[in-house]
């Protein structure tokens, strides 16, 4: 196993793992505590450009009206995502949330598709409707539409979106995305404490302690993955990000318990039965352009 893999597996692993932390925190309400994961994300960040020493990059880059309004756009998508998997969390929906980043490879191919005028091959289709009937099912077995899948699915491929747009690299991203949230979520954390309700220091040490780890829990990963994404192929990335929501699922079902059965159960296998396709159908066309590549290199110039 290659270096890169192995962090690449770290950082979806923590990503799986991260439901048994916010878990720990289900006593605050879930705009509390991703206010103070903005700030304490923040904070975290600015220690790693401090190592880094690269604040005059980040200043350069944040001072481009282009790259202001993208990272404002992303940080608000980022935001919802936090909320919506916090609130599911506390609220016992693990499985759901699960079920939204199972979902969320399958959106990024559709945006692309509508958004950049990529085209689909015949099995990257055939997986995107076995996705959607999979969605059906769950919605007819749930009476409702799985709006937190959905969120967490169609905000995390928004932003994947603008991030894969954005001149921008992936620690300076994050670095502007948060900044731009930074004075909201502070902003709420000072009204919220005002009335003894979220502000660190005026209750439970322990829980003051949990709040403020919610920045290396949350950047931690996002480093960790930058790091891999530069040393292993896109291919292997896009498999290892399965770790997370298999993770999350059994969690969810083995951990805390939640309700798995009848049409839950045929949903969730089409929708896997999608994601095999998608993946061997990643691997077979992966394998053909290293081919071309590799024949095209062999020629005679």
């Amino acid at each position: 196993m290659s270096r890169g893999v192995f962090v690449g597996i770290c950082a979806y692993v923590l990503w799986g793992l991260s439901p048994i932390y916010w878990r720990l925190l289900d006593d605050l309400g879930a705009g509390d505590v991703v206010a103070h994961r903005i700030v304490a994300t923040a904070i975290v960040l600015a220690i790693a450009h401090l190592f880094l020493r690269s604040w005059p990059r980040l200043v350069s880059e944040a001072r481009k009206p282009k790259v202001r309004r993208a990272a404002a756009m992303a940080g608000v998508l980022l935001a919802v995502n936090w909320i919506v998997f916090v609130w599911a969390v506390s609220a016992e929906r693990v499985v759901q949330t699960s079920l939204g980043y199972f979902i969320n490879p399958l959106l990024s191919v559709v945006l692309g598709v509508v958004v950049l005028g990529e085209r689909l091959r015949r099995l990257q289709w055939i997986a995107v409707g076995l996705a959607t009937i999979g969605v059906v099912v769950l919605t007819i077995d749930l009476g409702s539409l799985p709006w937190v899948s959905l969120a967490l699915a169609g905000t995390f491929a928004l932003y994947g979106l603008l991030r894969k747009v954005s001149p921008v690299g992936s620690l300076d991203g994050l670095s502007l995305e948060v900044g731009f949230l930074a004075p909201f979520a502070l902003a709420v954390i000072l009204f919220r404490g005002a009335g003894d309700a979220g502000l660190v220091g005026v209750a439970d040490p322990g829980r003051d302690l949990l709040l403020l780890g919610t920045g290396v829990v949350t950047a931690a990963p996002l480093l960790l993955f930058a790091a891999a994404a530069r040393r292993v192929d896109l291919s292997v990335v896009g498999l290892l990000q399965y770790i997370a929501p298999t993770i999350q699922f059994l969690l969810g079902v083995l951990v805390f318990g939640e309700e798995w059965a009848g049409g839950q159960v045929v949903g969730f296998a089409i929708i896997w039965l999608a994601l095999a396709v998608f993946a061997v159908e990643g691997g077979i066309n992966g394998q053909r352009n290293r081919t071309r590549r590799a024949s095209l290199g062999a020629e005679p110039v």
